[in-house]
């Protein structure tokens, strides 16, 4: 008999109740260090008090009027991330799929505005994760996203990741567009080359194609910049975000450069949800911290501390680790056999910490950004002591 909740989950047998900064607590009054973050979405732990009173006093004040008027805080929200990234315009959605579903929109009206409307392919590159709605797991083109919902979405053609002359090759006069993840996360933690990036920018270019880069998951003080394309010095036409970007908050969010923006007249898009007083209030709450004076700076000396003690942990079990992955805090620890990513998340539940299992074979380590060294100690000791036990069974 199915149950109520429709069975798309594999879930794990553990029930979670309630948050407090790092740790979560489960219904059996257990205590977990939370490494996942609702897959990189606590940005700044559970129950932040700033984010707990911004969103106390916005819903005694007003909770929703449609796109149909003004929103303040959507407008205070927009103008904060035009003035730190590259942006010039911003749309506000709900969710990550629907932030890069908007940004293949926005490719094809571009072109098509600008006499062009044969243009509409999407380059992606293998091991990509854009979402779950038709157009982005054809986008992604995973099987085990895409089967059964054939057929697939045509306007995606997918190269090898990091082939520069697949990606020339696979360009034609339909070609719209290109769109990579700076850092793959469900592919397995894999930072994209900064010389690969400035390349796909000189082939956009030459071109004429949109670059967008799908920052959900990497974006928002992640990886120690606001966004991780900033550490290569290459700016997208267009950026899909989400996350972190409200701290457990449905928040979405398609930043676009001016020429792209121009494009979207009134009709051309809209949202019941996106961008209601709720979510910019905390969206406005999470970007006072994160964009505080040495909030990042902090980020990297975490981050820089975790990956230390990530390798120290590699060298003590490399029967079953072979090397740590990622940027920042979105960190990966690659297994040596193939399920063991599973075994290790597992095992890591038994003692105490939540983690995330990704592609490749690697486990993911996506902490709140608020970590300190001693909870890396605390997560380090668990992460031992999980390593003995897989490797026990392994045995």
């Amino acid at each position: 008999m199915i149950t109520p909740v429709m069975p798309t989950y594999a879930r794990y047998e553990l029930s979670l109740e309630r948050g407090e900064g790092v740790y979560v607590y489960g219904t059996d009054g257990r205590r977990y260090l939370d490494f996942a973050a609702g897959i990189a979405v606590d940005s700044l732990g559970h129950c932040h008090p700033s984010l707990v009173d911004a969103l106390k006093k916005q819903a005694e004040t007003l909770w929703h009027v449609s796109n149909l008027y003004n929103i303040p805080g959507q407008e205070r929200m927009a103008e904060r991330l035009v003035a730190n990234t590259f942006a010039d315009a911003v749309f506000f959605n709900n969710s990550g799929g629907e932030a890069v579903e908007m940004g293949f929109k926005m490719m094809r009206k571009y072109h098509a505005a600008n006499g062009q409307p044969e243009r509409f392919r999407v380059i992606s590159v293998e091991g990509a994760f854009h979402g779950r709605s038709l157009a982005c797991i054809a986008a992604g083109n995973q099987e085990k996203h895409t089967a059964g919902f054939g057929p697939l979405v045509d306007g995606f053609d997918q190269v090898a990741f990091g082939n520069l002359n697949e990606m020339r090759g696979a360009i034609t006069r339909e070609t719209a567009g290109i769109v990579i993840e700076p850092v793959q996360g469900e592919g397995g933690i894999r930072p994209v080359d900064p010389d690969y990036m400035k390349a796909m920018r000189e082939i956009a270019d030459e071109f004429g194609l949109l670059l967008m880069f799908d920052e959900v998951q990497s974006g928002v003080g992640r990886t120690g910049k606001l966004y991780a394309h900033e550490h290569s010095g290459v700016a997208p036409d267009i950026l899909a975000s989400a996350k972190g970007l409200g701290g457990g908050f449905p928040v979405g969010a398609t930043l676009a450069t001016e020429k792209v923006a121009a494009a979207m007249t009134a009709g051309s898009h809209g949202s019941t949800f996106g961008g209601n007083p709720l979510a910019m209030a905390v969206g406005n709450a999470v970007l006072d911290v994160v964009l505080a004076d040495g909030f990042l700076d902090q980020v990297n000396e975490i981050a820089a501390y975790l990956d230390a003690q990530m390798n120290d942990l590699v060298s003590r079990h490399d029967g079953i680790l072979s090397g740590v992955r990622g940027v920042g805090l979105i960190k990966g620890l690659k297994c040596r056999k193939e399920g063991q990513n599973g075994d290790l998340v597992k095992a890591c539940i038994a003692e105490g910490l939540l983690s995330v299992p990704a592609g490749d074979n690697v486990m993911r380590l996506v902490p709140p950004l608020i970590i300190t060294n001693e909870h890396v100690d605390e997560a380090i000791g668990m992460l031992d002591s999980a390593c003995l036990a897989v490797a026990g069974k392994a045995g």
